[in-house]
């Protein structure tokens, strides 16, 4: 699953119609809901005001609105595009000002769903890891030979006498750590395990 976590703005016109489209990073119902009713208000004198949205995990929470629109046109298109992209903790909204031109059910739909697809354009897409989080303390050319094990993510690092780093790496990677430590000549007794955690990792 993805996740963003800046504000996506974008607006197409489609015969006449301006769809300005925003995509939220979300948590919960009670935030969705808030920049839903920020929104009605912004966009008070717009024709509609669409959205669809997803919540968890596994993309447990659901749920779109057509606003008007007829039935199926314009929250459920939204919603699949954000379930193809593998996307969660997301809403994405559609206003709409309408041009005078009916678009008809089929235009609609890839009206809106066109929408959101050139937004998601635009967004740094994020994926959750299970890491281990680790301290190493080793001496400054350990911490040069460091710098160049592609599998570890320094977080932090503080130069004493010693150097100290502060970092994680995957978690099915960390018993092969010690390995690798000992492997580029850094004694494995060096690495010490601090805790589990899930880090939000840019997807590239």
């Amino acid at each position: 699953m993805y996740r963003i976590k800046d504000e996506i703005e974008n607006t197409i016109i489609i015969q006449k119609s301006e769809f300005i489209t925003h995509i939220f990073r979300v948590d919960s119902i009670d935030e969705i809901n808030s920049i839903l009713e920020n929104t009605r208000k912004k966009y008070y004198d717009a024709t509609h005001n669409c959205y669809a949205y997803i919540l968890g995990d596994n993309q447990e929470i659901q749920k779109s609105s057509d606003d008007g629109e007829p039935q199926k046109t314009a929250g459920a298109p939204m919603l699949d595009v954000l379930k193809k992209n593998n996307m969660t903790n997301i809403l994405a909204i559609v206003t709409r000002y309408f041009g005078g031109i009916l678009l008809g059910a089929g235009g609609l739909v890839r009206a809106y769903s066109s929408s959101v697809s050139e937004a998601l354009k635009d967004a740094k897409l994020y994926t959750t890891m299970d890491v281990i989080d680790f301290m190493i303390t080793t001496s400054y050319s350990g911490y040069n030979t460091i710098l160049n094990i592609k599998e570890i993510i320094i977080e932090n690092t503080s130069f004493t006498d010693s150097v100290i780093i502060t970092g994680y790496i995957k978690k099915e990677l960390f018993n092969d750590l010690s390995d690798l430590l000992y492997k580029n000549k850094i004694d494995p007794s060096a690495l010490n395990k601090i805790g589990e955690s899930v880090k939000e990792i840019e997807y590239k």
